[in-house]
């Protein structure tokens, strides 16, 4: 494991994916990752998760995802330029989510784009 959480766990739930799985446990989390998990799990990606804080683990049952990874560096994109960044890690238009992190918290692009502001890309998933 690195020190990239995030990476690690949508790394290990792609994996778990194209293996067939249907549950997979992750060994450590972070608010982060329990958010980006929400989002997954509101666009279908991830049929639900648990996370238990006795030992800082989440427990993911694995909806459809083909590809999950984080997008390193986290480029910081204003609103005229996140186009730019659909174009480059989404196979087409409506087909798939970029997750931005806002001063208003994690939206996906769609949600970013209506309300005309920029933040840092932190994630995609389709």
């Amino acid at each position: 494991m690195s020190h990239d959480i995030v990476a690690d766990a949508l790394n290990e739930i792609k994996n778990a994916s194209r293996a067939r799985k249907e549950k997979i446990t992750i060994k450590i989390s972070s608010k982060l990752l329990i958010e980006i998990l929400g989002i997954m799990e509101t666009k279908g990606y991830v049929k639900s998760y648990k996370y238990n804080p006795e030992n800082n683990s989440v427990e993911i049952h694995i909806g459809n995802v083909k590809e999950c990874k984080a997008i390193k560096p986290r480029y910081y994109v204003t609103k005229d330029e996140i186009e730019k960044y659909i174009r480059r890690y989404l196979p087409a238009r409506d087909y798939g989510v970029i997750v931005i992190s806002t001063n208003k918290g994690l939206m996906t692009h769609e949600e970013v784009l209506e309300k005309k502001i920029g933040g840092s890309l932190v994630a995609f998933f389709y």
